[in-house]
């Protein structure tokens, strides 16, 4: 039995899809039903139900976007922080393997050198490196209440889209943006995310930190051409001059663009689409709201 946390969120419910599918036998326990926030209550339940793998899809990200942490801060770091380390409580208390929903936004820019950030690389956007958003700050954090948990999988998502208008899209974002931010970032698929993390439990691998996007990078301007060449989206789009205009005008807390290594996650057999490629199907499939 699956047991799956935080499974009415845009990740979570990507991941009650692909389990459906799979005919996979899981538990979404809402926190109405079961406060798993409470270590003690989170362990009698796994020891009860015979769990055999926690996937924790719960945080906080702030809705329409990271501005909303600066405003929410105590919950954006119990959800993003203290959660973490209290499920990590529970599931070593049962020796329950588990997964946890990470974020590729501790990093800013490119690994010194080139090339993208991997797992092993100390976070450059976080509270303790610099000014960071406050969300970057507590996911920053999240990882560091993790570092030698037992049996536990820390999965870093990049920047979710998927064919799916949705406002938690990135596709969506980008079309309904007023203007935008010239940015080279890596992307996740969401549906290529969660059953990439999934093969991580079923393959067996060992447990640490994979980034979990789609291989290669791409700049705002390459996603707004596959955009516009989908037919999607026609629109004239956009853009800020610069990120000082964008923080000044339509910000309040600076953003994280990055780039992730997926070498690791691709040496273990698990393979993803090219990011050019995985966004222009996901435009061909496009499914309005």
């Amino acid at each position: 039995m699956i047991i799956l946390l935080g499974g009415s969120g845009y990740v979570g419910q990507a991941f009650q899809r692909l389990l459906t599918g799979l005919d996979v036998p899981f538990h979404n326990v809402a926190r109405k039903e079961l406060d798993y926030s409470e270590t003690h209550r989170l362990a009698d339940f796994l020891a009860e139900s015979g769990a055999s793998f926690v996937i924790n899809a719960a945080g906080y990200t702030g809705k329409p976007n990271v501005d909303a942490c600066e405003l929410h801060k105590a919950a954006c770091l119990f959800g993003n922080a203290v959660l973490p380390g209290r499920l990590r409580e529970a599931c070593e208390r049962t020796g329950t393997p588990w997964g946890h929903i990470s974020s590729g936004c501790i990093f800013s820019g490119e690994r010194p050198g080139g090339g993208g950030f991997r797992e092993e690389d100390e976070p450059n956007f976080s509270f303790r490196t610099n000014h960071c958003s406050f969300y970057s700050g507590t996911k920053a954090l999240g990882e560091e209440v993790l570092l030698g948990a037992q049996d536990c999988f820390v999965w870093r998502l990049r920047i979710p889209f998927s064919e799916v208008e949705s406002p938690r899209n990135y596709l969506t974002k980008v079309m309904r943006y007023a203007r935008l931010l010239e940015a080279a970032n890596s992307l996740s698929q969401l549906d290529e995310f969660v059953r990439a993390c999934f093969e991580c439990w079923q393959k067996r691998l060992p447990f640490g930190t994979y980034n979990v996007t789609n291989p290669g990078h791409v700049t705002t301007h390459e996603v707004v051409d596959l955009i516009r060449a989908s037919g999607v989206c026609t629109k004239e789009f956009e853009f800020f001059r610069d990120e000082d205009e964008f923080m000044r005008v339509a910000a309040k807390t600076p953003r994280s663009n990055c780039l992730l290594d997926t070498t690791k996650l691709q040496d273990a057999g698990i393979r993803m689409t090219e990011v050019h490629d995985a966004i222009a199907q996901s435009l061909r499939n496009w499914v309005r709201e």
